[in-house]
């Protein structure tokens, strides 16, 4: 693949509403387009529905009653999120501001202001996807799936992503209070964070108390995340380790280039992704000469926060049968979409293509089902590295991560 559109192509990790310290995670493929069509030029056949547009904003403009809610820029904005929410490409295909692009961009580097919760439309709800480590949401105990449906005080349900946004919307260090709906055990509660500057750290690591399993954690796929990761099993190989635990749970995505490069570090030949068009023509990308780990035996955890670009290297493991995938289906999201610059530095996001697994599987809308299937109770978080450093293998043992348990007697089991 050419290292450039490697790089231009990226997992869009966001609308994000950088006033609102909001992360509204779509988690796909983006690539910048430069196509555009000149803004005077009217299809011949959409005449009468562009005149349509233009009697309702002039009713609007002469008798709606409240004139201080009258601003064309946001009614334009609203024009056009409409017309791509038509298409019936719910979740994916959408409408970014300018704002929203500054703010993505500072994502991918790495480092932005906000609650930490990656968000996303799913079945007409406002979805939680994954608190991000060591941001507000994930020390309020926000968990993926969860529904908010309140913003201070106010019903949020059946309005649209940019509107939630919108009610979120606030500087660094103020308050926010959200409504969360678990559907699991349909209860509500109220929680209030304070919005914060949040530096993403991607990768840590630590060797499992009583075992020679390494435990290792990737968060997201921002820029550098790959030669982080290099230099962890550099460290691991060091120890001299027999196994080691992918950690994917809770990892929204990111780059697409560092995700291939990730999954590459523990496969040896074949592809990562497919790309699939419109036309069905299939397009691999494959796997990257070099890898550190690929040999050493490995488990994979992955949850409902695993989405994107964590979902094409759990999908790659899985496929290549490199690793058995241990937790709950993964979020589901695998289409690719193409940013279309607009005049005033806003865009379009269309979804043109759509990644499968290298056996050509779909996980678009469905997730990536694991070889074990162990869910953990609402109450309880996974349990990461930074958490493991202080601990003893009883309290390790008595930990309720059923998940990273159940991946060390894996381990213990292939490594002897």
């Amino acid at each position: 693949m050419d290292a450039k559109k490697g790089n231009r192509r990226l997992f869009l990790l966001g609308i994000i509403g950088i006033a609102a310290g909001l992360v509204i995670a779509f988690f796909l493929s983006r690539q910048v387009s430069g196509v555009s069509l000149p803004s005077n030029k009217i299809p011949s056949n959409a005449k009468s529905d562009f005149a349509l547009m233009a009697e309702a904003w002039n009713s609007i403009r002469v008798h709606y009653v409240d004139r201080t809610a009258i601003q064309p820029r946001p009614m334009t904005y609203g024009a056009i999120s409409g017309m791509v929410d038509a298409l019936g490409d719910t979740d994916h295909s959408t409408f970014l501001s300018p704002d929203m692009i500054k703010a993505e961009q500072e994502f991918t580097a790495g480092k932005y202001k906000g609650i930490g919760a990656e968000i996303r439309m799913k079945g007409g709800h406002v979805v939680i996807v994954t608190p991000l480590d060591g941001s507000p949401a994930q020390k309020a105990g926000l968990r993926p799936g969860q529904i908010i449906i309140g913003v201070n005080d106010k019903d949020v349900t059946g309005l649209s992503l940019l509107q939630v946004v919108k009610e979120i919307s606030g500087p660094a260090d103020t308050k926010v209070t959200l409504r969360i709906l678990d559907p699991d055990t349909g209860q509500t509660r109220e929680v209030t964070l304070v919005r914060a500057s949040i530096t993403m750290n991607n990768i840590s690591w630590h060797r499992l108390p009583g075992t020679d399993v390494a435990h290792l954690r990737i968060a997201g796929f921002s820029q550098g995340v790959t030669e982080d990761l290099r230099q962890a099993l550099k460290a691991i190989k060091g120890e001299e380790l027999a196994g080691l635990i992918l950690d994917l749970r809770n990892n929204p995505g990111g780059l697409l280039s560092e995700a291939v490069s990730t999954a590459s570090q523990f496969l040896s030949n074949g592809n990562v992704v497919l790309e699939k068009d419109a036309e069905g023509r299939i397009t691999p990308i494959a796997v990257e000469k070099g890898g550190l780990f690929e040999l050493i035996p490995m488990v994979c955890l992955v949850n409902g926060g695993t989405a994107s670009g964590a979902e094409i290297v759990a999908g790659a493991l899985q496929d290549h049968q490199r690793a058995n995938l241990v937790g709950t289906t993964t979020f589901g999201t695998g289409t690719v979409l193409e940013q279309f610059p607009l005049s005033d530095g806003s865009a379009l996001l269309l979804a043109v293509q759509e990644w499968l697994t290298p056996d050509g599987h779909t996980f678009w809308h469905k997730g990536i089902t694991p070889n074990t299937v162990i869910s953990l109770p609402p109450e309880v978080a996974p349990l990461f590295p930074e958490e493991e450093q202080d601990m003893s293998p009883p309290q390790l043992k008595a930990s309720k991560d059923a998940q990273l348990l159940h991946a060390v007697d894996l381990l213990r089991k292939r490594i002897g």
